[in-house]
C-alpha cells in the first residue's frame, strides 16, 4: 500500500526522520518498507501491511500513530470541527433504515447543502495523485482523500437524485426550498433477484440475494462497501449531498466482491475489518473539508445506525509472564510508556499486574499475548538476548513400523526396483479376473466410480495392472508396493468384521524372473538380519498354500511359500497364463507377496560381522539327476553338509524337466562358491571337496551326478 512521506509529515510538528531512516524504522518495529520512490517534492513508501493489521493501519493517520510509538515524536489528529447549520437538521432529510444489523453493524449519514461542486485544491489533487488515485471533483476527492488519511471508506449521493418516500409531505417550508423535493429514504438491504445496478464506470452488475446494497425506496444507489451506482453520483449540477459512512460485515463484503469480481480500494478496507466507531470521525472529518473547499452547509446532527455499541476490551497483563515470554526483564514504566504511545490505557490493578484498555481500532488485540507482542516489538527485539535454550530435548520415541518401511523400500530399490503408489480401490471386472471371494470383500456405500467400488483384497491386482500400462515401454519391469489390503474375516463365534493388513508386493517382468524374484527376497531378508529362511519349491505332488491359495492365480510351475522358521510369511511365483491373458500382459511375471507386519516383527537391527576373504574364491558347477518329488532344498542341504566350511555359497541356477531325461527324473544345476578364510585353495583342495559332495550326493536311492 503507498503512503505519501509529506501527507505523514504533516500529522507531526517536528520533522521526521529522512525516508530511509523512517523505512528501517519501519521495517524493524513495524512493518516492512518494500519501495521508497521519488516523485516531485514527495517520496512514495510502499508497505507491506500485513492482513491483522489492516484494521488500523490502511491509512496514513494509522501509520503516523505507528511513527509516533516508535520515534516518541507527538503527533496530532486532523483537525474536523464543523460548523453546523441549526436550521438545517439532517434528519429532516434523509430517513434511514438497516433491514440486517448483522451485515451492516453501523450506518451514519450526513447531509451538506449548497455545496459548489468543482476541482479540488491542488495539495488535495497532489495527495490523492502520489497514492494512485485520479481526481474526479472536489465532494468525490475529499471522500477519496478521508477513506486514505482514517482508513473509512465515505461514498456521497446527490441527495435531490433519490426517491421521494412521501411526495406529499408537509415538512417546513425552509427545507422543501432547500430540498426542492421531500424526505428521501435510504435503505440497507440484501439485492432482489434479477436487479441490476450500473456503477460509477458506466458498468453493469446484475446482482442476488447475497449482495448488499445501498437503495433509496425503488432500486439500489450503489453496492454497499464496494462500489457507488450511476444513478444518485455526484456531478456539476449536485447541490445537497447526502454522505455515507458506514460500518459492513467483512465476510458479506468480501463474498460479494468475489462473486462480481469487483475489488475495490473501499472493499479492500471493509474485508479486513474496520472499527465501528471510526465511521463518526471519518464523516466529521469529510463534512469540514467539503465546508471549507465545496462552502457546504453542514446539516445539523447525525441520522445514525448504531444498535450495538463497540465497547472497548479490557485485557490483564501479568509481567512475570510477559518477562518469560520475552526473555528479558523490561522495567514496568517503560511498558507502561511504551502502552500509552500505541493508545493503550493502563490501570495498575496489583503489583506486577495491570489491566490494559484496548482500543477498538485494534482489532488485532485480544489476548496477553498480543499485548506482549506489542511490547516486544517497540522495545526492540533486537534488544533482546539471543540465550541457548534450557529445556531438555527428548527425542521422539522411535516409530519402528516407519523404521522398518524405510529400511524395505531402501533395500529394493538399491536392487533395481520402483515403488509404486495405487489406489487402494478395485473394480467390479478385477473381482472377476482374480475370482476373490465376494464374501470376503469390502462394498464401498458411495464410490466415486465403478473401477473404485471394492477395497482391494491384495496388493497383485494393482500391481499387474501396472505392469500392463507399461509393458509397451519398457522390456524388463521390476516393481513393487509397500500398503494395506482389507478384508472381512469372522473371528469364532463372532460376526464378520473388517480387517486391514500390511502386505509387501512386487513383481518382476524378465528372464529368469522366477529365480530374480528369489535372490531379492534372500537377500532382503539378510538385510533385515532374518536368517532361516525355507522355500518350498514346486514339485509334482506339492500343494501351494498362500493365504489366498483358493485363487487360481499362480502358476503351479514356479511357485513358492516363503518361510521363516517354518512360518510362512508370503508367497512367490509366476503369474498363470490365464490370469495374464485375461489383462493382456504379452511376457511372463512373477510376482512376490509377503505379510509385512510379520516380516517387520521378525526383523532385527542386529548384524553378525563377517570380514571378506582377502582370498580368491573358486566357482565349480555340478548337475544333480533327481526325482521329480526330491525337493531342492534337499539337494543343497547335503551339499552345504557334505562340503563343510570351505563352501560358502550353494546357489541354484536351473531347473530342467524334459524329454531328454528319464521319465519321472529332473536335473537340477548349482553353481559351488569354495572361499577359505586363511589361505588360497588349490584345485586339488577343490575336487576333493567336489569328490565327496558328488559322493554324498549319489548315495541317495535314484539321485546321480552329471559328468
Amino acid at each position: 500500500m503507498k503512503f505519501s512521506y509529506n501527507w505523514l509529515q504533516s500529522f507531526f510538528k517536528k520533522k521526521l526522520p529522512q525516508p530511509e531512516e523512517l523505512a528501517e524504522l519501519l521495517t524493524m518495529h513495524s512493518f516492512e518498507i518494500e519501495e521508497i520512490k521519488g516523485v516531485a517534492k514527495d517520496f512514495i513508501l510502499t508497505i507491506d501491511i500485513r492482513p491483522n493489521r489492516a484494521g488500523d493501519c490502511f491509512s496514513h493517520l494509522g501509520i503516523a500513530r505507528e511513527i509516533s510509538a516508535i520515534t516518541g515524536l507527538s503527533y496530532r489528529e486532523p483537525f474536523s470541527v464543523i460548523k453546523e447549520d441549526k436550521k438545517l437538521k439532517a434528519k429532516d432529510f434523509v430517513n434511514l433504515e438497516v433491514k440486517n444489523k448483522t451485515a451492516c453493524p453501523r450506518y451514519t449519514v450526513r447531509v451538506i447543502n449548497d455545496v459548489k461542486i468543482g476541482s479540488s485544491p491542488k495539495w488535495l489533487k497532489d495527495r490523492l495523485k502520489v497514492c494512485g488515485l485520479r481526481p474526479i471533483n472536489n465532494i468525490v476527492d475529499i471522500a477519496n482523500y478521508v477513506m486514505l488519511e482514517t482508513g473509512q471508506p465515505l461514498h456521497a449521493f446527490d441527495l435531490e437524485k433519490l426517491k421521494d418516500v412521501n411526495p406529499k409531505s408537509n415538512h417546513s417550508p425552509l427545507i422543501r426550498a432547500v430540498a426542492k423535493t421531500q424526505i428521501k429514504k435510504i435503505i440497507v438491504r440484501k439485492a432482489k433477484k434479477g436487479e441490476k445496478i450500473i456503477t460509477l464506470d458506466n458498468k453493469k452488475y446484475d446482482l442476488d440475494e447475497d449482495i448488499l446494497v445501498i437503495a433509496d425506496i425503488k432500486e439500489p444507489l450503489a453496492i454497499a462497501g464496494i462500489k457507488g451506482g450511476k444513478k444518485a453520483e455526484i456531478d456539476k449540477k449536485t447541490k445537497t449531498v447526502v454522505l455515507e459512512s458506514a460500518n459492513f460485515n467483512s465476510q458479506i463484503i468480501r463474498r460479494g466482491s468475489k462473486k462480481l469480481n469487483l475489488k475495490t480500494d473501499a472493499s479492500l478496507r471493509f474485508e479486513h475489518g474496520i472499527d465501528p466507531n471510526l465511521t463518526e470521525f471519518a464523516i466529521n472529518r469529510a463534512a469540514y473539508l467539503i465546508q471549507k473547499i465545496a462552502k457546504g452547509k453542514v446539516a445539523q446532527g447525525l441520522v445514525d445506525f448504531y444498535p450495538k455499541k463497540i465497547l472497548p476490551k479490557t485485557i490483564g497483563l501479568n509481567l512475570d509472564y510477559l518477562e518469560s515470554l520475552l526473555g528479558v526483564k523490561i522495567p514496568e514504566k517503560e511498558i507502561k510508556n511504551i502502552l500509552n504511545s500505541l493508545n493503550f490505557k493502563c490501570n495498575e490493578a496489583r503489583p506486577r499486574y495491570i489491566e490494559v484498555v484496548v482500543p477498538t481500532l485494534r482489532l488485532d488485540v485480544s489476548i496477553p499475548e498480543d499485548l506482549i507482542e506489542e511490547i516486544g516489538r517497540i522495545y526492540g527485539y533486537e534488544k533482546i538476548p539471543s540465550l541457548l535454550p534450557v529445556s531438555v530435548l527428548i527425542p521422539p520415541q522411535k516409530n519402528l513400523d516407519i523404521f522398518w518401511e524405510e529400511m524395505v523400500k531402501n533395500i529394493l530399490k538399491e536392487t533395481g526396483f520402483v515403488e509404486t503408489y495405487n489406489y487402494s480401490f478395485i473394480s467390479q471386472k478385477d473381482l472377476s479376473i482374480f475370482n476373490y471371494q465376494f464374501s470376503k470383500i469390502i462394498e464401498i456405500e458411495n464410490p466415486t466410480s465403478n473401477e473404485y467400488k471394492y477395497l482391494r483384497p491384495s496388493l497383485i491386482a494393482n500391481l499387474l495392472k501396472n505392469v500392463q500400462t507399461n509393458q509397451a515401454h519398457f522390456k524388463e519391469i521390476k516393481i513393487f508396493e509397500l500398503g494395506k489390503i482389507f478384508f472381512k474375516k469372522q473371528e469364532r463365534g463372532s460376526k464378520k468384521q473388517c480387517r486391514e493388513k500390511k502386505m509387501l508386493a512386487g513383481a518382476i517382468m524378465a528372464e529368469d524372473a522366477f529365480y530374480e524374484a528369489k535372490g531379492v527376497i534372500k537377500l532382503l531378508l539378510n538385510k533385515l538380519a532374518i536368517s532361516n529362511i525355507w522355500f518350498t519349491e514346486p514339485s509334482s505332488h506339492f500343494s501351494p498354500t498362500p493365504e489366498d491359495s483358493e485363487i487360481s492365480l499362480w502358476s503351479k510351475e514356479k511357485c513358492a511359500e516363503i518361510k521363516i522358521n517354518g512360518e510362512e510369511i508370503g508367497f512367490l511365483g509366476e503369474i498363470s497364463p490365464k490370469i495374464l491373458s485375461s489383462l493382456d500382459i504379452k511376457e511372463r511375471v512373477v510376482l512376490f507377496d509377503i505379510d509385512f507386519e510379520k516380516l517387520s516383527q521378525l526383523a532385527s537391527e542386529e548384524q553378525e560381522y563377517r570380514p571378506i576373504s582377502r582370498y580368491p574364491a573358486a566357482v565349480r558347477d555340478i548337475a544333480v539327476l533327481v526325482p521329480l518329488e526330491v525337493r531342492v532344498e534337499e539337494v543343497l542341504n547335503k551339499i552345504e553338509i557334505s562340503g563343510g566350511s570351505l563352501i560358502i555359497d550353494v546357489d541354484l541356477f536351473d531347473i530342467y524337466e524334459g524329454e531328454e531325461l528319464p521319465r519321472g527324473k529332473k536335473n537340477l544345476a548349482f553353481h559351488l562358491i569354495f572361499q577359505s578364510k586363511d589361505r588360497t585353495l588349490t584345485s586339488k583342495e577343490i575336487d576333493q571337496i567336489q569328490n565327496k559332495i558328488i559322493k554324498t550326493l549319489e548315495e541317495n536311492p535314484g539321485w546321480r551326478v552329471r559328468k
